[in-house]
């Protein structure tokens, strides 16, 4: 690109006002308007070449050096702004401002957006079932400010988090598209590269940011919010705030109030645990197969990205719970959700839409959805007040009709607006006299160029004579050029071509500019009651927005009710206390998904039976049944009855797992050094009101480390922190731990040997399991005979040699402070003093 320090004469005064645009903004890409297509220059246009796979050409030259161009046109520009944005890249649009009639040199232009992964608003670029969401972190000591904002549908959150840990967890339930950050933040090398925006005016004052806020609120303080006491993420809320007013270039009337998100009012989930469950990605990092795509059959895309919210972050507050259960079997009975779901279904997005309307971006079509949905509104209150429901009640009470809106649209708008305003055409016949003249006017124009058309043919003789219109020369009388001779004098010429030749005449040009000015009026006109339009239903815009909300969570209960009658759930019982007592349990993904029949089990965890510690075969079910009861917990914590006969659930408070592994090759981690990891964690932070889903710990590393600390991790979680936990492991030894921790119970998955074959049951029982069938297993899987037999005489000789260690040996003491736990294993395998220093870390976390 040419030196900014440039002399301007250097550049020509188009280029000149470019290079001045764009040195405001140089981190992004400029889309700058040039009449029919947005342009890019120098280096913006080499690199939107290659991201866009356009032309890269030239234009003239400047500073005496070719002008590296390449352009789109505007009016499929949402296409290339979407590639853009999926590669993480930001644009700047660039418009022209001034009139060119009057404008001396280059018309005035300016930014009037920046396009960004986390501030889209335009339909064309959300993905209309996921949130859209820019997140900001604030830091200071350690502490963490988080603030969330869905710009696409007005909603603003904010939490603290106290450490790294709870940040990412936090990170990870967002699944931001944009991560705001201050240019000092210490966590910048921590995030992904291309989801961060840096911040260049970063307010680190709690004064400045509170009094934003307040600004942005119309309020005096932030009391009434109940966030007065959450300075960091007071801060992190101004700053994005600031930041998405930036990017639009206006303010933000949409977003009236902002929701304080504490960690304790939900199960607290980290990043693995989400990972782990498939809540709403799947570990291949698409949507197949997840708990969201079973239950979600929502009719509203409101819907469908509120109850992923939900999934995430699941809540423990009872009474909310019981309430929509309330809900959900009120609409289950008689299949009462049926009536509602069909007139849900004709609900667009409005929350989305009303955003655009607070942000004067409003299309027609978004005006005529909004209005179609309105008119069902009458209909499902209608529904509603036949049903017997405190919690539909509730929820019917926020749902208002907005008569008055929606008649205004419907007087307002043709039946089937246009896509765009530019070129008029959205506003009915008869909303407004002045409009109706100025089209009458333009009506009557038609018929007289048909009179004038043949009143010439007449007069001239020459059939070939036809009046006609363009935007570039406006009316014109066209002739053949072999008969152009034969024109009347008073013709005057406008314009030769290859074939053709084109006159205007006095008269014509006279009504011309009559004609011309009543339609460039009337489509002013159109626009400035478009415009009223958009302020009519801003007036009502927080209601709107509290409508469209209980909407979406109508839905989702209406949802829970269809999936309770379709897939045969029941309605969770939840008391206080600590335990988890599942009768028939259920997979919810994998019962939907496999053909062949689930098998259920039950499970119970209480006060007393606190760990059950699972054995079984490779394949034989027991990651299924450790998942399957913590999605049952999530489901039951979202309001949604369960896959099971029967499910009473205690207090809980967090869900861990430690579930499966893979190398963290960028963060030069391997495969046991993530295990470790992701165990530690669970081990700092569980309670005894916390689910532990534990699967084959140890297995990373060498059998007898493994077997050690497999060992010592049970005996923490049940001693220690006494989680309810789910354990299991091919590790026999570990079976032994129930004669001495008396809260820890054995139970496996049943299997049945045939033919030198293996047939899963799937069936918890209690007691250990007598053999692994690992050798079954790898048949199954197609490993050749020879290698079967050669692994098979290999057992036998370990199964019966000095050093073996099976499920009979002499139980190991579970004294972790004496070296004497590991006299039952062969030394010459193990390093005792790692796994002393381990157990000690675990029982005294506080001391080096």
């Amino acid at each position: 690109m040419p030196s900014r320090r440039s002399e301007p004469q250097q550049h020509t005064p188009m280029m000149r006002q470019y290079l001045r645009i764009k040195a405001e903004n140089p981190d992004i890409l400029l889309f700058y308007r040039m009449g029919d297509f947005y342009e890019l220059f120098y280096d913006d246009a080499e690199k939107a070449s290659k991201l866009l796979d356009i032309t890269l050409t030239a234009r003239g030259a400047s500073n005496g050096q070719p002008i590296p161009m390449a352009g789109v046109p505007y009016h499929a520009v949402e296409s290339y702004l979407a590639k853009l944005v999926k590669l993480g890249e930001r644009v700047a649009i660039c418009e022209q401002v001034g009139d060119p009639s009057t404008s001396k040199g280059p018309v005035d232009r300016e930014i009037v957006r920046i396009v960004t992964p986390g501030t889209l608003t335009d339909e064309a670029l959300l993905s209309d079932r996921h949130d859209n969401l820019l997140v900001s972190i604030h830091t200071k000591d350690n502490t963490f400010g988080i603030a969330c904002l869905d710009i696409s549908s007005g909603r603003l959150s904010l939490t603290d988090a106290i450490d790294e840990t709870l940040l990412a967890a936090e990170l990870q339930r967002l699944n931001a598209d944009e991560i705001l950050i201050d240019a000092n933040n210490p966590m910048l090398g921590q995030l992904e590269q291309n989801d961060l925006s840096i911040a260049s005016n970063w307010i680190n004052d709690l004064g400045v940011a509170t009094r934003h806020l307040c600004d942005q609120f119309g309020t005096h303080d932030l009391h009434g919010f109940g966030c007065e006491h959450h300075h960091h993420g007071i801060m992190a809320a101004a700053n994005l705030l600031q930041y998405a007013a930036h990017t639009q270039r206006q303010a933000l009337q949409h977003i009236a109030t902002i929701h304080i998100e504490q960690p304790d009012d939900s199960l607290m989930m980290d990043a693995a645990t989400r990972r782990n469950l498939e809540l709403t990605q799947n570990l291949n990092g698409d949507d197949t197969h997840t708990l969201s795509t079973v239950i979600d059959r929502c009719s509203t895309v409101m819907g469908s990205r509120m109850l992923k919210r939900w999934l995430h972050r699941p809540l423990r507050d009872h009474t909310i719970l019981q309430q929509r259960y309330d809900g959900v079997a009120t609409l289950s009975e008689k299949d009462r959700y049926l009536s509602l779901s069909s007139l849900l279904s004709n609900i667009a997005d409005m929350q989305r839409i009303l955003s655009r309307v607070a942000l004067k971006s409003a299309r027609p079509r978004d005006l005529s959805a909004l209005r179609n949905s309105l008119n069902v509104i009458p209909d499902l209150l209608g529904v509603l007040n036949t049903l017997e429901s405190d919690y539909l009640d509730s929820l019917r009470t926020h749902i208002r009709p907005h008569n008055e809106i929606s008649t205004e649209l419907e007087r307002a708008l043709i039946e089937s607006p246009p896509v765009l305003i530019r070129d008029g055409g959205m506003i009915a016949d008869g909303y407004d006299d002045e409009l109706d003249d100025l089209r009458r006017a333009g009506e009557d124009a038609d018929q007289y160029l048909l009179d004038l058309e043949t009143r010439e043919r007449e007069r001239t003789g020459l059939h070939t004579l036809k009046v006609s219109y363009n935007k570039v020369h406006g009316f014109y009388i066209e002739v053949s050029r072999n008969q152009a001779e034969q024109m009347p004098d008073e013709y005057i010429r406008r314009q030769t071509l290859k074939n053709v030749e084109r006159f205007t005449l006095p008269e014509l040009k006279e009504y011309e500019d009559t004609i011309l000015s009543s339609r460039e009026r009337a489509l002013a006109r159109e626009k400035l009651l478009y415009d009223r339009l958009l302020d009519h239903i801003n007036a009502e815009l927080n209601e709107l927005q509290q409508t469209a909300s209980n909407i979406a969570e109508l839905d989702i209960i209406n949802t829970f009710a269809e999936r309770a009658v379709t897939l045969n759930y029941c309605q969770p019982q939840l008391f206080d206390g600590i335990g988890i007592d599942i009768v028939a349990g259920r997979h919810p993904v994998v019962e939907v998904i496999h053909e062949a029949a689930f098998v259920a089990n039950d499970l119970l965890l209480t006060d007393s039976d606190r760990m059950l510690m699972i054995t079984g075969p490779n394949m034989g079910g027991k990651s299924t049944y450790m998942r399957q009861t913590a999605l049952i917990a999530i489901l039951a914590h979202i309001g949604c009855f369960v896959p099971a006969t029967r499910a009473k659930l205690g207090n809980l408070d967090r869900i861990f797992t430690r579930i499966g592994a893979s190398d963290d090759i960028a963060g030069g981690r391997s495969t046991f050094m993530v295990e470790m990891t992701e165990t530690a964690n669970i081990l700092h932070y569980a309670t005894d009101n916390s689910l532990v889903l534990m699967d084959e710990i140890g297995r990373g590393t060498s059998t007898f480390d493994g077997l050690s600390l497999a060992w010592a991790c049970a005996d923490a979680l049940a001693t220690r922190n006494c989680a309810l936990t789910l354990f299991a492991t091919h590790y026999f030894e570990l079976t032994s731990l129930p004669d001495t921790i008396a809260t820890i119970r054995n139970v496996h998955l049943t299997a049945k040997e045939h033919q030198n074959s293996i047939i899963f049951l799937y069936t918890i029982e209690d007691g250990p399991a007598n053999k692994s069938y690992g050798i079954q297993v790898a048949r199954l899987a197609g490993l050749p005979d020879a290698v079967i037999t050669l692994a098979e005489e290999r057992l036998k000789h370990l199964e019966t040699g000095p050093h073996s260690v099976s499920a009979e040996s002499p139980p190991i003491k579970s004294d972790t402070y004496r070296e004497d736990i590991f006299k039952d294993i062969n030394p010459d395998n193990l390093s005792p003093r790692d796994a002393l220093m381990l157990l000690y870390n675990l029982k005294n976390p506080n001391k080096k």
